[in-house]
């Protein structure tokens, strides 16, 4: 549905966690990514920094889509009252304008779960029903319910450092999902009867906290948790147990994570085994993934799922009317 646009508009987090449906953004993001690859159209993300400010800009242009734009996030580390706050801004490409604003700090939260759906769906096997998490904060909990919009869940078995933390992450699966769930007393009983294993919390210190031989036969692995070089997640042994890896920003995985770069240290061939999700969602690498044995999705967010997200988001906001009008316009430079 194409809705005219008459000058720039705000969607509000309340907004859009009132119109998101994972559903919808998983299969948007499926869509978007079965597009031939346009490198250009995602490029990498670039930090300015100087002393105690920076700033995070994840452009992005995807091929098919009405809008594009960029993802803006700072922060003054030094500030009295440091945080971080996010920003969409969408360019029309029918009109060349600035068509809208949209809060973005729960829609990076939908965006990164819902990107590690849209992969589970194409490299976890039908039957797998128990998820394993480690970490109870957004993130977890989002991918908990993106998880669960494609897969049938039976059990969540949950592990964070804080008992009272996991345990309310666990009343909370059983009051919203209606999916039994527990809290565990250690990373390893959380995943070690897992057949989709969660890793969704940095360590203290940078210790992995996942391990490859808590893994069952068969495991599915996620790992959102370690997204530069100074970050850690999980071990090693996990690299190279596992037989594929799929990544949504292949060079970014590969050379930017603490996780990988570890890896290769130890002479684990991690190049050889990883691929692109746009080369798992075109189908390039079915004939691996129907291989594979013990698969993992490693995520470190992009551009382009910002701008899907922020799309659909936007179109259903309109819809419903819920897209506030902003009373301001743009002096346009005509070329």
């Amino acid at each position: 549905m194409t809705i005219s646009i008459d000058g720039p508009v705000f969607v509000s987090a309340e907004t859009a966690r009132t119109v998101f449906r994972w559903e919808d953004a998983i299969r948007a993001l499926q869509a978007a990514y079965s597009r031939p690859a346009e490198p250009a159209a995602a490029p990498a993300r670039t930090i300015a920094q100087s002393g105690n400010a920076w700033l995070r800009t994840l452009p992005a242009a995807p091929p098919g889509g009405r809008y594009f734009g960029a993802k803006l996030m700072g922060m003054a580390m030094a500030s009295a009252t440091p945080g971080v706050e996010y920003v969409i801004v969408l360019f029309d490409r029918q009109t060349s304008r600035i068509a809208a604003f949209l809060d973005a700090n729960l829609l990076t939260g939908f965006r990164t779960a819902a990107t590690s759906a849209a992969a589970l769906d194409r490299i976890a096997p039908k039957g797998a029903a128990r998820l394993g998490v480690i970490g109870s904060g957004l993130e977890a909990s989002m991918h908990a319910r993106a998880f669960g919009a494609i897969r049938g869940l039976s059990e969540v078995v949950v592990f964070s450092p804080n008992p009272e933390r996991r345990q309310a992450f666990a009343d909370a699966i059983v009051r919203d999902l209606g999916v039994a769930a527990r809290a565990a007393a250690s990373p390893e009983e959380a995943v070690s009867e897992a057949d989709i294993v969660l890793a969704a919390a940095r360590s203290h210190g940078e210790v992995p906290i996942l391990y490859g031989d808590w893994l069952k036969p068969g495991a599915v692995v996620v790992s959102i948790g370690s997204t530069v070089p100074q970050q850690r997640e999980i071990d090693v042994s996990v690299v190279q147990r596992v037989d594929l890896v799929v990544c949504d920003m292949l060079e970014e995985v590969l050379e930017e994570t603490g996780d990988m770069l570890a890896a290769v240290e130890v002479g684990i061939d991690v190049h050889a085994k990883s691929f692109s999700l746009n080369a798992l969602m075109t189908g390039a690498i079915d004939a691996q993934v129907a291989a594979a044995r013990m698969p993992m999705f490693k995520s470190v967010g992009g551009g382009m799922q910002d701008i899907v997200i922020a799309e659909m988001i936007l179109d259903k906001a309109l819809g419903a009317g819920l897209a506030q009008p902003l009373p301001i316009q743009f002096d346009s430079k005509i070329l």
